[in-house]
């Protein structure tokens, strides 16, 4: 956490809305894949594995950026359980934004699938091809969707609550627009 700046940079305040938007389109897409056997399941498939591919991308950049450019302190009054759990929920979604696609990706290599992205590039299998693999990462891939879907819920709760409760800047700081002060005076 940086205590010099009271908002995210502008580049990872891009980065947040927009994965946010692209999770949870994947969320969505997964569950129309899983739910359907007409002809839509293709395209759903060739919408998910380079949307996922794309997900890790960003992830990965998101978290040097985290790394180098850090974020804003939590405000000073915030008790320390919730200062933990805002930690341990940022780690975990970190790690769930770049575990999923490689589990996505490291399964269909087991079943001998071939990750397509736009534009015809194929990219290479990480994993050994093997049933029993693939069974093993598409019931982790699964399991961990519920646990983001999970997550999710709980960070935009904790978002709201800081935004109309607290009232204490930590939305703010994330806000894809800058949101006038509660406290501050009208113009």
């Amino acid at each position: 956490m940086r205590a010099d700046r009271d908002h995210f940079t502008p580049t990872q305040r891009v980065l947040h809305w927009l994965m946010a938007i692209c999770i949870l389109a994947m969320l969505f897409i997964g569950v129309g894949m899983v739910s359907t056997v007409t002809a839509t399941y293709l395209t759903l498939v060739s919408i998910h594995k380079p949307l996922g591919i794309g997900i890790l991308v960003l992830a990965l950049l998101r978290l040097v950026l985290r790394l180098k450019a850090g974020a804003p302190a939590l405000p000073p009054d915030l008790p320390q359980p919730m200062k933990l759990a805002a930690k341990l929920s940022h780690v975990l979604l970190y790690v769930l934004m770049i575990a999923m696609p490689l589990l996505g990706w490291g399964m269909l290599s087991a079943a001998a699938y071939l990750v397509e992205l736009f534009g015809g590039y194929r990219l290479p299998p990480i994993a050994p091809q093997s049933d029993a693999l693939h069974t093993a990462l598409w019931n982790a891939h699964r399991t961990l969707a519920f646990v983001l879907f999970a997550v999710i819920l709980i960070h935009i709760a904790a978002v709201l609550f800081h935004a109309l409760i607290r009232r204490d800047g930590v939305f703010e700081a994330m806000a894809p627009i800058r949101v006038r002060d509660p406290a501050a005076p009208l113009d």
